[in-house]
């Protein structure tokens, strides 16, 4: 995406890496304005996981309605095209109530096509599926990412070697069109009919880093071992898309013995970081966002206000006084 979108609907947008604290402003922003929030980030997505993806909590819920969290089980996947339809059916909705649709997250892939729409990959057949994915759990997915590597080596370079889920999903559409994902996607996409205000939170790594050690370490104090053999209880299956995420594959290995829980947290952290570290790569090579830290919430209330003032008399959305 080269820049953002200028559709007529208006839209706000909080991205940034993981950890940065986009939940809390959006807390802060939803008591100052009528939105409601839309979800875009693609763990936070499954219901067995609210305290390892760190989903909203009670007092960030009761500040406005939010949607897309936590309603997919840990054997069930959301492709960006799913999502997309998800959200703007979500979003003209909230847009038709008089309120605000507020996006926030930090998936940069679902965010993309969210604004712009996506390439219209022809439908997988489902034998297709079934083999890419049989593949995957005998050989793992970085034996998969290897091929990937060499079939469209675009796409495997932003790509996890671990991420079942996209290194499936690229091959799966590989084998089906004869064509890379990499080629679907830099096709031209439907209208883009949004005007989106992209506040992005940024920190550095050297200071984010203590800041997620200390975020782990909360989410194990606040349940995560025990939310993770709950989830296990409901689906014994380590291939399961809901395993993948970062926290919930690193606890699922203590949990069958094969770390101890300081291995678990070291692997959690590393993990994050060098997730952190690829949402900031993508998030700084889009146009137009207005980056702020962590704590400046007054400059993102009124980056927000200037929006929605300059966009009212067009909208005609309601605001809260």
């Amino acid at each position: 995406m080269d820049s953002f979108g200028q559709g007529p609907q208006k839209v706000v947008c909080l991205l940034g890496s993981t950890g940065t604290g986009k939940s809390s402003l959006a807390a802060f922003l939803a008591r100052n304005i009528a939105a409601e929030v839309i979800n875009f980030d693609s763990r936070q997505v499954y219901k067995r996981f609210p305290v390892i993806t760190a989903q909203p909590g009670p007092e960030e819920l009761k500040t406005c309605r939010h949607w897309l969290y936590g309603f997919l089980e840990t054997d069930e996947r959301l492709d960006a095209a799913s999502f997309t339809d998800l959200a703007r059916n979500r979003a003209d909705r909230i847009t038709g109530s008089g309120r605000i649709p507020m996006l926030v997250g930090g998936t940069g892939l679902y965010l993309r096509s969210f604004v712009k729409g996506l390439a219209p990959i022809p439908k997988i057949p489902r034998e297709i599926q079934a083999d890419v994915r049989t593949r995957c759990r005998l050989y793992g997915p970085e034996r998969l990412h290897r091929d990937l590597q060499k079939t469209d080596p675009g796409a495997a370079g932003k790509i996890h070697p671990r991420d079942r889920q996209r290194v499936s999903r690229a091959l799966e559409v590989y084998q089906a069109t004869g064509r890379p994902i990499s080629w679907w996607q830099a096709q031209p996409s439907r209208e883009i009919r949004y005007h989106v205000l992209p506040i992005g939170l940024w920190l550095d790594l050297k200071p984010l880093a203590p800041r997620l050690k200390d975020r782990i370490e909360s989410m194990i104090e606040r349940g995560a071992v025990e939310e993770a053999r709950a989830a296990w209880e409901k689906c014994p299956r380590e291939e399961a898309p809901g395993w993948s995420g970062i926290g919930c594959a690193e606890v699922l290995q203590f949990l069958l013995g094969r770390r101890t829980l300081d291995q678990t947290r070291d692997e959690w952290f590393k993990k994050t970081r060098a997730y952190a570290k690829r949402q900031q790569t993508w998030f700084k090579k889009e146009k137009g966002i207005v980056w702020i830290s962590p704590g400046d919430r007054d400059r993102a209330l009124e980056a927000v206000q200037r929006f929605l003032e300059s966009s009212s008399k067009e909208s005609g959305v309601r605001r809260e006084e």
